[in-house]
């Protein structure tokens, strides 16, 4: 929380120290071909430094889908924290529009994918041995404007340090099988988590669930006890 807060006040040089990147070579194909993407991840590591840091790249115009909150104050807290370096923002509700208004820019969208969606509008499959609702709209977006999906995996292999990655998921979107863009990213989140500690790397940099929904905070003790040298698993 601590370090998620240092986006209030943290320079462009200290983001650079605190996470560095790895990949940047598949955003700058797209960059050089003039081609928007959509960046998919899941509540996994930093995102809040992710997106800062990504503003420090320079190569595409980053959008964060958010939702607006009720209270203005921590609304507006929010907001600058998340735009202060230069990313802009969609609100969740806007986001389709908002993307084809923008057409004529170069930019990167990033989806949170693993939110908890209405079961009869979600794509159902298993995600840690669990039946689980997935989100479908970073893959119908994709489809609709043909942007190329590029996952983003953030580790943290120690304290105050953190890892970005940029890995080229669906570079042909249109040429894809419906609900192949979703089982790819959720299978490549699903991946990420099995092989890499939860510890200071969960939700929160300190691993806290309290604020995901309630199906959500399911799926992450399923982590948890998939990892215990206790399980059976």
């Amino acid at each position: 929380m601590l370090e998620t807060l240092k986006t209030l006040t943290i320079s462009p040089a200290q983001v650079k120290e605190l996470v560095r990147t790895e990949g940047e070579e598949v955003l700058r194909k797209y960059a050089e071909r003039k081609q928007s993407i959509i960046l998919v991840m899941g509540h996994w590591g930093n995102w809040e430094l992710g997106g800062t840091r990504f503003s420090q790249i320079g190569l595409l115009q980053l959008f964060v889908i958010y939702h607006p909150l009720q209270n203005a104050y921590f609304d507006r807290l929010v907001y600058r924290m998340r735009t202060r370096l230069g990313n802009k923002l969609y609100a969740m509700e806007e986001t389709t529009k908002g993307m084809l208004r923008d057409r004529d820019q170069l930019t990167a969208t990033a989806f949170i994918a693993d939110q908890t969606p209405s079961p009869e509008r979600a794509y159902w499959t298993t995600f840690l041995h669990q039946d689980t609702p997935v989100f479908q709209g970073t893959e119908k977006i994709a489809r609709k404007l043909g942007y190329p999906v590029v996952y983003v995996g953030i580790d943290r292999p120690r304290r105050g340090q953190y890892v970005m990655r940029f890995e080229d998921l669906v570079p042909e979107p249109r040429a894809t099988a419906e609900g192949e863009i979703t089982l790819a990213h959720t299978r490549r989140l699903e991946q990420d988590i099995q092989r890499r500690p939860i510890s200071g790397s969960g939700p929160t940099a300190g691993g806290s669930t309290s604020h995901l929904p309630r199906a959500e905070q399911s799926r992450w003790r399923a982590v948890q006890l998939a990892r215990s040298p206790y399980s059976d698993h």
